[in-house]
């Protein structure tokens, strides 16, 4: 029998684990993995007991970002940023959400992982906000998001120039991640949550709540802006050409 793509595991005292495990297509974004996502997302929402989350992949990979076919149907016209949103699954969970991003994080699943409350890196691992390598602009609120977690500079070279960076050069950089060897992320992450989750679950939702509360606001309005830039730009933008972007 084959693993699901998304596991749920409760790891006991409020720690709830989400595992991406997609192998075939490298955690990409399908719409099996979407769906699996905001799925568990929606059962982790309803529940009473959970009082953080740990967001990881598998081995080498955390998410390989956007694939060709959803890319194909974005130039088509079938659907919009707006419509499967991925960065709001970590944003919006009432308690905190630990991304131990122990493998690659490509495009839009670098994106997803810098909305989580806390984000673990590993040193031989990529990341990259490569969109405009095929043409068009970021979107799924990675040009409000990446700014405002690694600072100006560092995001604004990261988004126009669309290159890749191994953790320990990012950590070389100042980014203000944690950014271990990959064999120490997961347990990093485990001792982080375990420490939140000996605190009272109410007071660790009414803090959240404040903490990311205007990220939230204003979040639509920022979608909004990289969905007009997108139709701009996309305009000018060759559909034939567009590669995979978990292709590195």
């Amino acid at each position: 029998m084959s693993e699901p793509i998304i596991e749920l595991k409760d790891l006991a005292n409020g720690v709830a684990q989400v595992r991406m495990q997609d192998r075939v297509h490298r955690n990409a974004f399908t719409e099996a993995l979407i769906c699996g996502l905001t799925g568990t997302f929606a059962t982790i929402n309803r529940s009473t007991d959970c009082k953080v989350v740990i967001l990881t992949g598998y081995d080498g990979y955390f998410s390989s970002g956007s694939t060709r076919e959803a890319l194909r149907d974005l130039f088509a016209g079938k659907f919009k940023f707006t419509s499967k949103d991925l960065g709001g699954l970590a944003l919006n969970c009432p308690v905190p959400v630990i991304a131990a991003m122990q493998g690659d994080g490509v495009g839009g699943g670098f994106v997803l992982g810098a909305f989580a409350d806390f984000t673990i890196l590993a040193r031989e691992s990529v990341y990259t906000a490569n969109c405009m390598n095929y043409g068009f602009t970021p979107g799924m609120g990675a040009t409000f998001i990446l700014p405002r977690k690694l600072g100006f500079t560092l995001a604004e070279e990261m988004m126009l120039s669309a290159s890749a960076y191994r953790g320990e050069e990012l950590q070389k950089r100042g980014i203000p991640f944690a950014v271990l060897p990959r064999e120490g992320v997961l347990p990093r992450a485990l001792e982080l949550a375990r420490t939140l989750a000996e605190k009272p679950r109410f007071s660790l939702v009414t803090l959240k709540n404040h903490l990311v509360g205007s990220i939230r606001e204003q979040m639509p309005r920022m979608i909004e802006q990289e969905v007009a830039m997108y139709q701009l730009t996309s305009q000018h933008t060759d559909a034939n050409s567009v590669e995979p972007m978990s292709e590195k």
